[in-house]
């Protein structure tokens, strides 16, 4: 078991049956995976881009990372159906873990003049996340970097409400941005 994974059996999820009173532990809201994406639009005009996104991605997440395709054909972005246009990983079960602690404990905080992250919930409890640079892991080897890529990183859970998921990523420790009013 992770640490992580044991901190929500131990204390998060005794945390949230308490907070929102619920009878039944089939009830609490829990990870359910964890999606890596990254779309590499400049792989149109460059092939390696896809390559080097590929290899970062599967670096990052420990898991070989799926190549996405275009579905349409865009004249004015020279893009034709089938190219390849990003990349993406799920994880679940232990890596979900490792991947989401190593994110709240080490990537997180490497970010320059860090705040804290904005809440974007999507209405259903799950949390989305966007990194400017595959350089803040460090799996990554900063004198092999040939591209800067960006990714989205969306956090799927079985909560009901974004209450439900923001006390669920509260009690992992998710640094949030907190409103003017309580800093």
């Amino acid at each position: 078991m992770s640490r992580l994974s044991d901190h929500y059996r131990d204390t998060v999820a005794p945390q949230m049956k308490e907070k929102f009173s619920f009878n039944n532990p089939n009830e609490l809201p829990r990870l359910t995976k964890i999606v890596v994406s990254m779309g590499v639009g400049k792989a149109v005009e460059n092939k390696s881009r896809i390559d080097a996104a590929v290899k970062d991605l599967a670096m990052i997440t420990g898991q070989k990372p799926v190549v996405r395709k275009s579905t349409k054909s865009v004249s004015g972005f020279r893009l034709r159906e089938d190219m390849p246009v990003g990349c993406m990983v799920t994880l679940r079960g232990a890596r979900m873990f490792e991947f989401m602690d190593r994110l709240i404990s080490v990537v997180l905080p490497r970010i320059r003049d860090f705040q804290g992250v904005k809440a974007n919930f999507d209405g259903r409890g799950n949390f989305s996340l966007g990194l400017t640079e595959q350089s803040l892991f460090p799996e990554i080897d900063l004198d092999r970097v040939e591209f800067q890529q960006g990714m989205n990183i969306t956090i799927v859970n079985t909560a009901r409400s974004d209450e439900e998921g923001r006390a669920l990523l509260d009690g992992f420790g998710m640094p949030f941005k907190r409103p003017r009013g309580e800093e």
